[in-house]
């Protein structure tokens, strides 16, 4: 490998070890990029193309041609289409006009062999590929890819990509991009020719933010995971108490890149609902878990801790003022600077005894997307548990309303009261002191908090990242939030909702 960042030097060895290099690009390049492809008549130009092209059309029978005498092949693909062009007719860059070379190229991939020819028409941000033949080899080849401007960083996290799945052996899978969530992470599921399979986690640092407050970014004050250590550290603590967490067969710590055990796809939820064995089983083990009186410190390596942070006042606020930032301007709502001032005083006064509470581990997004029943397992194994690095160390009621209130899924109020009394009867047996009342207090006051602090995150999902499939839950938060509210604990924030949210407000989605 090239010596400079942005360059990444491969000897693929076989026509099989092109195609995987094909793979790889594929898993990074989108609508609107442009990659090159040069190197000498027969170095595999074409070769790759077509490899490339397959992979992201996941046709491996697709038919490319070379386009020497077309000059442009364009493929439809369901996200975006794929050009793919050869420049080596070309006489001077003032031709590619005539072939509606813009128009072609607008919102597509973009594969250009023999891309010198077009000069300076070629972009700044791109992805260059030389292709050589080393001497005395006929299938081998030697793969220079350079990243100019944005795909610098984008071709290093490819290579950290290629490297962790070359430690954990899982060079050659076949790689499928999975949906991904309301995160920035992203996720591949990986199986080999025998059917075995795993999950490639995209988990790459996260840029620090503007500071927004104590010369802090947002991320560093709600104690948000910047990069993928937190989880590799809290999987290694749930692991450790026996919980099925995914096993990391390989992971890079600085790029962001992991290799996990595939736990399935089998969920706690059904067409209608909760399904209320498996919710049960997770409250036990979240009863198990608080239980116990855990550390603050998870292992992150043989020689290394990761310290988890606190839960605290500053966390806690910051997220219910994502409701006045961005879900108050989405609804409509002008709230006056008096109004905000009092909402987060109100706050401060709620939770402030929440904090004191002697703290667990507060895993954060324990809930229905994140948990997968293995049937194959027994006790508290049977829940697979996913999505933890956010993890804090907080009061244990927060995670059993993240499961009882789920924001995607409706827990009716019965179910919901059922199931708390099932977990209130797990913690007695673990600590027959367990205070009901009080953790029934905590209960409601963190389930206004998360409800209150969803509707700001879905508002912003719709707003900034142009996700408005969230909008459908807002209803559903409301109703939890009126749940909660209706705790004498709660009167004075009830009336600050009712004042600025009507009623008609929280059953509309916009």
């Amino acid at each position: 490998m090239s010596d400079q960042a942005n360059v990444w030097r491969l000897d693929l060895a076989n026509e099989d070890q092109t195609r995987d290099f094909a793979q790889t690009v594929a898993s990074f390049v989108g609508a609107g990029d442009l990659v090159t492809l040069s190197g000498d008549l027969g170095a595999g130009k074409t070769a790759f193309a077509r490899a490339l092209i397959r992979s992201l059309t996941e046709d491996a029978a697709l038919e490319v041609p070379s386009p020497t005498f077309t000059l442009m092949q364009v493929y439809e693909t369901e996200k975006y289409p794929i050009v793919h062009a050869d420049l080596y007719r070309i006489g001077s860059p003032d031709e590619l006009a005539d072939l509606g070379w813009d128009e072609a190229t607008d919102s597509a991939l973009v594969l250009v062999e023999w891309a010198e020819r077009a000069g300076e028409l070629m972009p700044p941000d791109r992805l260059d590929i030389r292709l050589t033949i080393p001497p005395g080899h006929d299938e081998a080849r030697i793969a220079e890819v350079t990243g100019h401007g944005g795909f610098g960083p984008r071709l290093m996290r490819a290579r950290g990509a290629t490297e962790v799945l070359r430690r954990s052996g899982w060079s050659g899978a076949n790689r499928t991009f999975m949906l991904g969530d309301a995160s920035t992470r992203a996720y591949e599921r990986l199986e080999k020719p025998d059917g075995e399979r795993a999950i490639l986690m995209i988990s790459p640092p996260r840029p620090d933010g503007p500071p927004v407050r104590f010369g802090k970014p947002y991320s560093a004050i709600a104690r948000l995971a910047e990069d993928i250590r937190p989880f590799v550290a809290i999987d290694n603590a749930l692991r450790s108490k026996g919980l099925s967490a995914p096993e990391i067969y390989a992971a890079d710590l600085d790029s962001g890149f992991a290799v996990l055990e595939d736990l399935g796809a089998e969920g706690v939820v059904d067409g209608n609902g909760p399904i209320r064995e498996r919710y049960a089983v997770a409250l036990d083990v979240l009863a198990y878990l608080h239980g116990m009186e855990l550390s603050d410190v998870a292992p992150l390596t043989l020689d290394r801790n990761y310290t988890i942070p606190p839960y605290d006042l500053d966390a806690l606020l910051i997220e219910v003022e994502l409701l006045t930032e961005w879900y108050a301007p989405f609804a409509g709502a002008n709230l006056s600077s008096g109004a905000r001032a009092t909402f987060v005083n109100l706050w401060r006064q709620t939770v402030i005894g929440v904090v004191a509470a002697a703290p667990t581990w507060t895993l954060r997004d324990y809930h229905s997307p994140n948990l997968i029943w293995l049937d194959d397992r027994e006790g508290y194994q049977r829940i697979g548990i996913i999505d933890f690095q956010d993890c804090v160390m907080g009061h244990p009621a927060y995670d059993v309303a993240s499961l009882l209130q789920d924001a995607r899924v409706t827990v009716p109020d019965d179910v919901e009261i059922r199931l708390l009394g099932h977990y209130a009867q797990a913690r007695r047996a673990a600590t027959p002191d367990f205070d009901m009342a009080a953790f029934a207090r905590a209960y409601a006051i963190l389930g206004a908090q998360r409800a209150t602090k969803i509707l700001g995150i879905f508002a912003r999902l719709d707003k900034r990242d142009g996700k408005p499939q969230y909008l459908a839950h807002l209803p559903r938060i409301w109703g939890y939030l009126g749940r909660n509210l209706a705790h004498p604990e709660l009167r004075a924030l009830a009336r600050w909702y009712d004042t600025h949210f009507p009623l008609a407000e929280r059953r509309r989605t916009h």
